[in-house]
């Protein structure tokens, strides 16, 4: 492949879903994200720079939290204090510290900045999502193309038509006093300066640059550049290491260098081609599907599966001289579940598995954790914590909750439901949720054959007062302990593990009932009713995401169902954040409301998103929706959101297949393709005119196939398949490899038994 000459642009393909503005974002969190799970760059104007914030998911300052190896770091020491009524003490000691101490926490990597001030008028900036391409153009001419390539940890940028003293400039960030970060509402944390790092230099020798920043303790990271001119083309490339990594940032960059740009291109195509060809939607809803599509992009532009998982922010750390919101860690009580709700039945599985891996890779961590401060065996992890693993403290009652793994081991037992993939369950689904188990066994006690915590809390209700702390087990912790046993008795089973399977069912059989109020809704716990809008849906954890309350289970559970979701109706969204409209959404989706879950995730996608489809945690409308206007950036409300556009086109949670279960009655067109279903089955499906035309199914594993009858009241063309039909469900058996094809019949015939 020939080199791109001058003038020459990377070719693209336009989308309704692209990103496309007449001029730049003059702020960074509203600037065109390019990533790839390692490293990542937001694109926006400063000043009269154009201006390429860098990041990377592994630059932290993992300076220890000096309370974690104290005697004070105990559930025990904590739980003798609420008791006494003497809360301030733990409040001081491990919940002060994450606010008031710099670290540890994520760090910001550095930015390219280019003088534009010569260029005149933006005419136009550009986000190609199919190829993850960053386009600007100037008026005068000028261009700028720009990605991160999809699989190698380095950046690529070309200008045409520019002058020849235009080029680049690295620009640290400004650990010592520097230039003054503003506050901009976007809950930025302390100054960069705080965590006392001796300013790195920049070095530019030629046509390259390159930046060494010493970190805490032994580590460091390096950003480099390389350019080259040719007439008035300017290409170059960038890439930023840590010395957690084995890459060197300058070699990265001159073998980057070295390659052709079509070729380097190419290799990141195939990657975003193979990625956009796993599942598809076409909704009637422009504002629904344009959103879904930008955050199936985010998604892949964050997630691999030898990655990181996705932290707060993922690699687009804050490019405002701060350190990031909630020092852009990981947070195991709602963030990182969110953030990969998609990954199943968007049929992105592979990508899911960067955070399945790093929970397995960590468990040593977790279990030295779970020892220290709960005093037991088994496995529990942090609630808060770093990159490698280790608590941060926070708010007590959550940073250290006792049943924050269990809903982490619902991401392995969801793998395994999707995937059917027995070797993943025989050597990490089971053996996790074993250890989860294990740990909740032994925390928890038993009185008079009821089994109970002796402390129990719901996020983030009651916030971080003495009253956050309940007596008696809250309906989230239940869920969670209920979802634990119920789901290692089936594994088990499945392994053919008898004994096993039913230890873990007797366990379950001792938990008592969920708390419901005089409505039958689900209450915070037993005499604490829900009766004030709040961000954290956790009482009601039992329907979504756990699905132990389910819609076709029967009238009792459709009551509390019913309640729950109109008491949060009813209560409204004084105090809710962007991700909880998302939650909405899945949960009206669960309860078979199409109109409820598209206009919960409209809201979402129109109050509580930045113009380049940022999820801002507060209402940016003034619209009421929210009494948080504030706009601090993080990723797991975009990702929820996804998920909820899925839940309402094909759910599976249950073990039959349902397709359009939760669509408007006015979607009359409606498609989707390769979504996939628990039992490993790919499903595609597609509806016109308000009536469903065919369905097929690829069956990965092969295995017994339920399918709620989607032409009601009329028996489908199979094309030969057999089935039997109980109750409005169609059971039939299929072969690995094996595609099922179902057309609804012209005329009502009898079902081939």
């Amino acid at each position: 492949m020939i080199p791109l000459s001058a003038g020459e642009m990377l070719p693209t393909t336009e989308s309704v879903h692209d990103l496309q503005f007449p001029d730049l974002a003059s702020s960074w969190d509203e600037g065109m994200p390019l990533g790839n799970a390692t490293v990542g760059a937001i694109i926006w104007q400063k000043g009269n720079s154009l201006r390429f914030a860098l990041d990377r998911t592994d630059l932290w300052d993992l300076r220890p939290t000096e309370f974690v190896e104290s005697d004070i770091f105990r559930f025990s020491w904590v739980r003798e204090h609420v008791l006494n009524n003497d809360y301030g003490i733990v409040q001081q000691k491990l919940d002060a510290p994450y606010n008031a101490l710099p670290g540890p926490s994520k760090i910001p990597g550095a930015a390219l900045e280019f003088d534009i001030s010569s260029l005149g008028k933006v005419k136009q900036s550009h986000l190609y999502l199919k190829d993850a391409v960053c386009e600007v153009t100037w008026e005068n001419g000028t261009s700028m193309q720009s990605f991160v390539h999809a699989t190698r940890p380095v950046g690529w940028f070309a200008f045409d038509n520019v002058p020849e003293d235009f080029v680049p400039r690295l620009v640290p960030p400004a650990y010592r006093k520097g230039e003054s970060a503003s506050h901009d509402n976007s809950h930025a944390g302390a100054d960069l300066d705080r965590l006392g790092y001796k300013q790195g230099r920049v070095a530019v020798t030629g046509n390259t640059a390159d930046y060494h920043q010493q970190g805490w303790g032994d580590f460091s990271y390096d950003v480099s550049i390389r350019w080259k001119r040719e007439g008035k083309r300017l290409t170059g490339v960038w890439a930023v290491t840590s010395s957690l990594s084995k890459d060197q940032a300058s070699n990265l960059c001159r073998q980057a260098m070295a390659e052709p740009g079509s070729q380097l291109y190419a290799t990141h195509q195939d990657w975003w081609n193979t990625f956009w060809k796993k599942s598809s939607v076409s909704l009637p809803d422009p504002v629904l599907e344009k959103q879904y599509y930008n955050e199936i992009y985010k998604l892949g532009s964050t997630t691999r599966s030898n990655s990181y998982p996705i932290s707060l922010q993922a690699v687009w750390t804050a490019d405002n001289g701060k350190l990031p919101p909630w020092k852009g860690d990981y947070h195991h009580d709602l963030n990182t579940q969110l953030s990969y709700w998609p990954c199943y039945t968007g049929n992105y599985l592979d990508e899911g598995l960067g955070y399945l891996n790093t929970l397995w890779n960590q468990r040593q961590t977790h279990r030295q954790y779970t020892k220290r401060y709960f005093e037991k065996d088994g496995l529990n992890a942090p609630g808060v914590c770093t990159l490698t693993g280790v608590p941060m403290g926070g708010w007590v009652q959550y940073s250290c909750s006792p049943t924050v793994s269990a809903w982490l081991a619902q991401h392995f037992y969801k793998h395994w439901q999707y995937s059917r993939d027995k070797k993943f369950l025989k050597e990490r689904a089971y053996p996790y949720l074993k250890d989860v188990a294990t740990f909740l066994e032994q925390f928890s006690t038993v009185e008079n054959g009821v089994r109970k915590l002796p402390l129990s809390s719901s996020p983030e209700i009651h916030d971080n007062s003495i009253n956050a702390w309940f007596r008696d087990t809250t309906n989230y912790d239940l869920a969670l302990m209920r979802f634990a046993f119920k789901a290692s008795a089936e594994l088990a089973t499945e392994l053919g593990l008898n004994n096993d399977a039913a230890h873990w069912k007797k366990l379950e059989g001792q938990l008592p009932s969920f708390a419901v109020d005089d409505g039958q809704a689900l209450a915070f716990a037993p005499g604490e009713p829900y009766r004030g809008s709040h961000r954290h849906f956790s009482h009601a954890m039992a329907i979504h995401p756990l699905g132990l309350l389910d819609w076709d289970r029967g009238e009792q559970d459709r009551q509390i169902i019913r309640s729950t979701i109109a008491g949060l109706d009813q209560y409204g969204p004084g105090a809710w954040c962007g991700y909880s409209y998302s939650w909405l959404g899945n949960m009206k989706a669960r309860a078979r409301d199409g109109e409820g879950a598209a206009r919960a995730l409209r809201d979402f996608a129109q109050c509580f998103c930045l113009r380049n489809t940022f999820h801002a945690n507060g209402d940016q409308t003034g619209s009421g929706k929210s009494g948080f206007t504030y706009r601090p950036f993080t990723l797991e409300g975009n990702f929820a959101f996804a998920a909820g556009v899925q839940e309402m086109l094909l759910q599976s949670h249950s073990g039959t297949v349902r397709v359009f279960p939760a669509i408007p009655a006015d979607w009359k067109d409606v498609r989707f393709g390769t979504l996939r279903a628990n039992g490993a089955f790919l499903v595609s499906a597609e509806r016109r005119q308000g009536e469903v035309g065919h369905v097929s199914i690829y069956s990965e594993q092969g295995g017994k196939l339920r399918l709620e009858n989607p032409f009601p009241g009329k028996t489908p063309d199979t094309h030969g398949k057999p089935f039997r039909e109980e109750n409005g469900i169609l059971i039939m058996n299929t072969r690995p490899g094996e595609t099922i094809s179902l057309s609804a019949p012209p005329t009502a015939g009898r079902a081939v038994k």
